[in-house]
This record gives structure tokens, C-alpha cells and sequence, in this order.
């Protein structure tokens, strides 16, 4: 985790840094890889990524497929938490996703993404002083090149500190 907010802190500003954050990525999310997405810019607050219009992407229309969508705007929310320096040392596990769907994506499409630290707060560090795990409904919408609106993505995300997490 520290590696990754290390890399994430330089590729704020190194372009050289950004392009090895989406090649780490890429190896370590091996999920995500064949849909080649491109992070473009990126803080500890906010994520602008790309989803290229490529065959890996295309549903059997020549849209970008309905599943490609709904994982670019699970990366972008689950990037913004994972990069917050309020969220350290916090598990962040997806609950579920709800995608609506506006417009077929014929070009590349991007989703931008961001949180304040203010509201990750009030939203998810105070709460856990009273509760074992928070839930956050994270709404990220995703846009063509043309600006046409392709869907919207309301992401939720349960959140609990390491110390919490009961596993088998």
C-alpha cells in the first residue's frame, strides 16, 4: 500500500510516473489488463481514466461492452479511495454495482472521478469511530469523446479497518 501511494504521489506530477502507475496496475490488477485502461491524470482526491474503443471492449453491436463500463467506473472510485491518504490502513471491498446505461459508446470514453478529504471524513472516518464498517455509494459518470453521456455508475463499497475484518 505505501508503494502504491508512493507511485500514485509521483505520477501526480512525472509523466514517466503515471505511465509506470498504469503498467503496475495493469501487472497487478491482471483483471483489468485486457481492457487497457489509461489513467490520465490522477491525485490523491481525484482520477480521470480512459477505456479505449478497442475489439477486447466491444460487445457483439461494436459498442463498448456493458461490463467494460461497469469495471472502469469500479477502478476509478476504488483508485480515488485506495489513493486518499484518509482511507490508510482501511480494507475497501466492493459491495455491489448498479449501472445505468444512456448512450452506446462508439469512441473511446472516460470517467472522472473525485472526493473531497472533507467528505471522506464526515462520509467514512468518522463513522468507524462508532460502527465496525461503513458503507459508501460512490456515483461516477462516464463520457465519450464527444461528451455524449454513456452510463452512470453508483458504485458501494464497504470499508472497515484491517483490524475488523473477520475472515475464513
Amino acid at each position: 500500500m505505501k508503494r502504491l501511494n508512493w507511485l500514485i504521489a509521483k505520477a501526480q506530477k512525472s509523466s514517466f510516473y503515471l505511465w509506470l502507475l498504469n503498467k503496475a496496475a495493469a501487472r497487478f490488477v491482471p483483471f483489468n489488463k485486457p481492457h487497457s485502461f489509461k489513467i490520465k491524470k490522477i491525485t490523491n482526491q481525484a482520477v480521470e481514466i480512459e477505456l479505449p474503443y478497442k475489439k477486447s471492449n466491444l460487445n457483439h453491436i461494436k459498442g463498448i461492452h456493458a461490463c467494460a463500463l461497469a469495471t472502469l467506473c469500479e477502478y476509478a472510485t476504488g483508485m480515488v479511495l485506495l489513493s486518499s491518504n484518509e482511507v490508510q490502513g482501511y480494507r475497501i471491498i466492493l459491495k455491489n454495482i448498479h449501472m445505468t446505461y444512456h448512450y452506446q459508446a462508439k469512441t473511446n470514453v472516460y470517467a472522472k472521478f473525485e472526493l473531497s478529504n472533507s467528505w471522506v471524513e464526515e462520509n467514512v472516518i468518522a463513522p468507524l469511530f462508532n460502527k465496525d464498517a461503513v458503507f459508501v455509494e460512490l456515483n461516477v459518470e462516464v463520457y465519450d469523446i464527444l461528451k455524449n453521456h454513456i452510463c452512470t455508475g453508483l458504485i458501494n463499497w464497504q470499508i472497515k479497518p484491517w483490524n475488523k475484518v473477520k475472515t475464513v
